[in-house]
Formats: structure tokens, sequence, C-alpha cells
């Protein structure tokens, strides 16, 4: 039994070496954008291309166009625009909410996400799996983690524009929003009618709104 017990941290130590082999054998894995992304990543731009300019990102300078439905605009700096944060675990985006803006819920699949107020007054929120609901008003310089995989929110609770940045746990965080999971696609409107409870005429709506049909 005591030889057993020995054996059990060696084998976490070796678990832990083995899931981050990449980060031991190499520095870094740019991004070979033209090759096509995989489950863990896109393939490492060969080390005689790389260059410094695959380490430098500056389009979350500028403010994201917030003439739309939900009057906010994401910028994401992801492994696409970003190639430098390939296999690193880290990304980042610029949140700009208009007046009255709101992200929708919705889930980062592949990564937890950390958010900071640089501007504006933000609400943001987030459910747990047991359906516990923890939001709270964000001002300047506050920050607010949301979970991996749970429905969170950010509505511009203010009286002007509202500027944030987000950081996330992966270079390809994943996005599904709910509204347009629901309403945006070609489910059969009975089908969404039954599994939601809501009343079809306003599932009609709904889906006339976000582009869905059926």
């Amino acid at each position: 039994m005591a030889k057993k017990m020995a054996i059990l941290p060696l084998l976490f130590i070796f678990s832990v070496l083995a899931s981050s082999s990449r980060a031991l054998v190499q520095d870094f894995c740019v991004a070979d954008l033209k090759s096509s992304d995989t489950p863990s990543g896109f393939p490492c731009k060969k080390a005689a291309f790389v260059t410094e300019k695959d380490f430098v990102y500056s389009g979350l300078g500028v403010a994201g166009n917030t003439s739309n439905i939900i009057k906010a605009a994401v910028t994401p700096a992801f492994t696409a625009q970003f190639p430098g944060v390939n296999g690193l675990g880290i990304s980042l985006a610029r949140l700009d909410l208009a007046i009255g803006g709101v992200i929708p819920f919705h889930t980062h699949p592949a990564g937890s996400e950390i958010l900071v107020v640089i501007e504006g007054t933000i609400c943001a929120g987030f459910i747990s799996s047991a359906n516990t609901v923890y939001f709270k008003t964000l001002n300047k310089g506050d920050i607010m983690v949301f979970p991996q995989g749970l429905l969170h929110f950010q509505i511009n609770s203010g009286k002007s524009n509202a500027l944030a940045f987000v950081s996330f746990s992966s270079p390809n965080p994943g996005l599904q929003i709910l509204d347009f999971a629901l309403f945006g696609n070609e489910l059969p409107t009975d089908i969404v009618a039954k599994t939601t409870f809501l009343d079809i005429a306003q599932i009609k709506k709904l889906k006339g709104v976000l582009g869905g049909s059926g």
C-alpha cells in the first residue's frame, strides 16, 4: 500500500508535464493561419518566418461599430487576429457598449473570462449550474470574472458609452449567444415552443428579428 501511495504523486507530476509538453519543448507556437485550425490550435509557423509582428496587435485601439440591434461591439484579439497567442491559453477582446447597449446571455465553451471596466458603468453577471445568479454593477476600474461555460451578460447601465477589455483563458474561447441559438436558426417554431414554453407568436416575432425561420 505504501508503494502505491508513493507512486500517485509521481503519476500526477507526469500528467502535468504531459499536458504542458508544448510549452516545455518550445518557446511559442505562432499560428500558421494558412493551415486549418484544429481542436488543439493552429499548426506552428516555421520559426524562420516568425517576426515581431506576430506578437503585436493594434486592433483594440479603435472603437467597434455599435450601430446594431444590441448597440454593442466586440473586437476580438484571438488567434485569427493575433497569431502569437496560439497555444498560450490566453486572448483578449475589446467591448464597446453604446447607451442602452447589451451583450445578451452567452457562453464561452472553451475559456473563462475576466472583464475590466475602462469607461462608463456596466451591469454584468452570470448564472451557475445550480441556477444561482451573481450580478453586479461595475464602475471604472472594477473587474469581474465569468467561469468557463456559464451563461453571462453585460449591459450598459449608465448614461454614457461604456468601454471594457476582456481576457480569456483560451486563444479561441468560442461563443454561443443564447438568443441567436434559440431564434436565429431553422428549428421549427413548434419545437422551440415546446422546449422553451414561450408563446408561438412571440417566437415567430423573435425569429423575424434575429433572422431565424421555420
